[in-house]
């Protein structure tokens, strides 16, 4: 009926120092993704597809950081690690269902940006309202089914013996490990379905940015270059942070010895991902930051 979320305890000496720096990252977090999201719709200059995209990118953030940092926070800070089996199975839904959007959003965002920069006279055609409003909903809907049918079909296997998570919250390698049958079916399903949903999006990325790139440089003037190119460096950097925590954690094999570190890798991309990504899409972007003056002013 329950489990136990081993956390950090392999860091005792940590502990403090760990429940403060995730506090202030987490109200960092939700701080700059609700910011993000009210100038976005409060600004009528705001009202694009890009801005669209982003206020939907900062909604994940948030309902993704929700559904682990204030339980890590509490089990930190009391030191009252248990979870229940239902509560447990709903944290796992809302994070495959959530990764699995963020995953195929950023892919929306890139071809958002071959759009703008490829195709800058058929962009409003391309991209209008309804294009984008259906882009969105099938990026939401797409982890749907899978989180559906993993989440269900794991928590239908016997786990007896230990019931300790080697993890800080309820994902699908530490919570397999703990089944007593045969799972070779089901890792090979999760697997295939994590390179599709991992590599299908990434190689879209990685075909609409050579696009992109080669269009950027065939520009005449230096001056479209730079602006072409700083529109796209914020996705390109949000990109990168994503594939190389949560990518990398979840196409590695399985292995005990590197729990620790998948803890830490995991931190990255639940933590300081979802705190960085405001940042980054507000730091050099002069329209964010006027609208942000715009919403605070009023």
């Amino acid at each position: 009926t329950y489990f136990t979320l081993q956390g950090f305890s392999h860091l005792t000496a940590l502990q403090v120092f760990l429940f403060q720096g995730i506090l202030l990252m987490f109200l960092i977090t939700m701080t700059g993704n609700f910011l993000i999201i009210i100038a976005a719709t409060a600004d009528p200059a705001l009202h694009t597809p890009m801005y669209y995209f982003l206020k939907n990118l900062a909604f994940i953030d948030i309902c993704f950081t929700l559904n682990i940092v204030p339980r890590t926070l509490v089990d930190l800070w009391l030191e009252r690690k248990v979870i229940s089996f239902s509560a447990c199975a709903i944290q796992l839904y809302v994070v495959i269902s959530l990764i699995t959007s963020e995953c195929f959003l950023l892919g929306a965002m890139a071809y958002d940006r071959y759009v703008a920069v490829c195709h800058p006279l058929h962009y409003v055609m391309r991209m209008n309202r309804r294009v984008c409003f259906h882009m969105v909903v099938t990026c939401w809907i797409s982890g749907i089914p899978l989180s559906v049918g993993f989440t269900g079909w794991l928590f239908s296997f016997p786990f007896c013996g230990s019931k300790e998570i080697e993890h800080f919250f309820c994902d699908i390698t530490p919570v397999l490990d703990l089944a007593c049958s045969d799972t070779y079916l089901f890792e090979l399903l999760v697997f295939l379905a994590t390179v599709g949903i991992v590599l299908i999006p990434f190689a879209f990325i990685a075909a609409s940015y050579i696009q992109i790139i080669h269009t950027i440089l065939q520009m005449p003037s230096a001056e479209g270059r730079r602006k072409a190119f700083f529109t796209c460096v914020a996705h390109l950097v949000v990109v990168a942070l994503f594939y190389c925590t949560a990518g990398l954690v979840h196409l590695k094999p399985k292995s005990g010895s590197l729990a620790s570190r998948r803890k830490l890798v995991a931190l990255s991309y639940t933590v300081v991902t979802p705190m960085l990504n405001p940042i980054i899409y507000s730091l050099r972007n002069t329209e964010v930051k006027v609208a942000l003056r715009k919403t605070l002013g009023r």
